[in-house]
């Protein structure tokens, strides 16, 4: 008789977490601006006492006070009463003089006649340029910005039938990946972008007829004419591409630099980029042509396109696309929606990040598709920091939480966690761990308008299983739509507000 000693793993599946967003010193639960406030309320409150009497004392604190309520008590979202106001006031204000409306092409209002794209991605240009290894990149200039971006498309591994150790492993490696990112030369930002869309089908009949063997049974290829005209009914397909955005400026203080020159930088460096990709699980990175790009784009702003665009391909008729050619003909912004060409979309933006520990598949069932959902893009949004300025960043972050605490007789528990969670931060800062600011962006897009409600619910839902907390981009459809596409838009420099100002409040 054999006896089988039985062994249980030790494998422990890791955890992630400890995200924070940093938060500027100042009295209990208030920022430096509410601070300020406070003391300048409290100054002007004291003068007026002296000069008039004890009721215009008051109501000038009454005033400072309501002052401080609107611009510092914040809902779940961070968003304060001013901030609500204020985006109502102005999507009121750009339908009243029509600029939420968008109409190009021979009878539309833009230069040329062209199909530009809309909103803040107007004035970009698309370049094409060869890499060290021969391979033709896209490389898109953004003038307001001072911007370019190339885009990798990847082939993902996916995490169906792999050992977790394996999961792990790219897990590591990403996050080595985008730490690297940080001493990049010129980075300014990466995202990475996955869209689930249905599948033509095309592909798939256009790959079997060619490899199909004439002297094979019958029966054989029967069963695989089958699989062509069954197999595309209800499936999708995932794609991925990863951008990353450098400035025109190689460090602080240096001249800008011409397109061509920043191309001849880049294509000795993407080689080496989309080597070190693989480890990540992203399976074959290459850098995206500029025809391929404007397929894409085409696509995410006319849906009905792509069948016309992989049926051309099936035929082997190459598809010719310019980068003035790409953009809707026309486009409405609303409140909850974006409509373009004969499709609507509704996006959102990450407003918190899951609080507590996850695992590496907290985001698989957002990311999966949806049957209420014809197409959707989920985008991660990357700055990177050098090491210099992240030691500076987590340092002040962990006085300001400690100065939090000792502000008061008693400190809340959010205050104690809060602070540990700081202090950890810069001890693994200080071990060599990158520091990097992300935010998340969800578009979703149907087909027909009563089919948003749907897909509005099938995506709240998932975000509820990823466990972050997306808010509706209101009045602002256009610019999350656009924030979407794996065009490395970076949007703290499009606004008007400086970043400064906005964190501390």
């Amino acid at each position: 008789m054999v006896q089988v000693a039985a062994t249980v793993s030790d494998y422990k599946q890791p955890t992630y977490g400890n995200w924070r967003v940093p938060r500027s010193a100042g009295l209990g639960n208030f920022g430096a601006i509410g601070t300020g406030l406070i003391l300048v309320g409290l100054v002007f409150g004291i003068i007026s006492f002296a000069i008039w009497n004890l009721f215009v004392g008051l109501g000038v604190m009454g005033v400072f006070g309501i002052g401080l309520v609107l611009l510092t008590i914040k809902d779940k979202h961070g968003m304060t009463v001013v901030d609500r106001v204020g985006g109502r006031a102005a999507f009121k204000r750009s339908r009243r003089k029509g600029t939420n409306l968008y109409r190009s092409g021979p009878l539309g209002v833009t230069a040329w006649g062209m199909y530009q794209l809309p909103g803040i991605a107007s004035k970009s240009r698309l370049y094409e340029f060869q890499d060290s290894y021969n391979r033709k990149f896209a490389m898109l200039h953004m003038p307001t910005t001072g911007h370019f971006t190339v885009i990798f498309s990847t082939e993902p591994d996916g995490a169906s039938l792999v050992d977790p150790e394996q999961v792990d492993a790219w897990v590591s490696n990403w996050g080595g990946w985008i730490s690297a990112l940080g001493d990049e030369a010129g980075i300014e930002a990466a995202s990475v972008t996955v869209e689930t869309a249905p599948d033509s089908g095309y592909r798939l009949r256009n790959e079997v007829e060619m490899n199909i063997d004439e002297n094979a049974p019958e029966i054989a290829k029967e069963m695989l004419r089958e699989v062509i005209r069954t197999y595309p009914e209800g499936s999708a397909t995932v794609r991925a591409w990863i951008t990353l955005t450098f400035n025109a400026t190689m460090r602080s203080g240096s001249r800008k630099r011409e397109p061509a020159e920043v191309a001849k930088d880049l294509a000795s460096r993407l080689p080496g980029l989309s080597q070190r990709l693989q480890a990540t699980g992203a399976g074959i990175a290459r850098p995206m042509a500029a025809q391929e790009l404007c397929e894409v784009v085409r696509v995410a702003y006319d849906p009905p396109a792509a069948l016309v665009i992989d049926e051309a391909h099936a035929a082997g008729h190459p598809v010719e696309l310019s980068w003035g050619e790409v953009g809707p003909s026309g486009a409405q912004t609303n409140w909850e929606n974006y409509r373009h060409e004969g499709a609507y979309s509704a996006s959102w933006t990450m407003s918190g990040a899951p609080r507590g520990s996850v695992h590496a598949n907290v985001l698989s069932k957002l990311l999966a598709p949806h049957g209420d959902v014809d197409r959707k893009r989920v985008t991660l949004l990357y700055r990177p920091m050098d090491s210099a300025r992240a030691a500076q960043l987590v340092e002040r972050d962990q006085n300001n939480a400690n100065v939090r605490i000792t502000s008061g007789n008693r400190p809340s528990a959010r205050a104690l966690v809060d602070a540990r969670s700081a202090a950890q931060t810069a001890s693994e800062e200080a071990q060599g761990a990158g520091l990097v600011n992300f935010g998340l962006v969800v578009t979703a897009t149907v087909n027909g308008l009563e089919r948003l409600p749907d897909a509005v619910a099938a995506i709240e839902q998932t975000s509820g299983a990823a466990r972050l907390l997306l808010r509706r981009a209101y009045g602002s459809q256009d610019t999350a739509f656009a924030a979407s596409l794996p065009i490395g838009l970076v949007l703290p420099k499009h606004v008007l507000l400086p970043s400064e100002i906005r964190e501390a409040l």
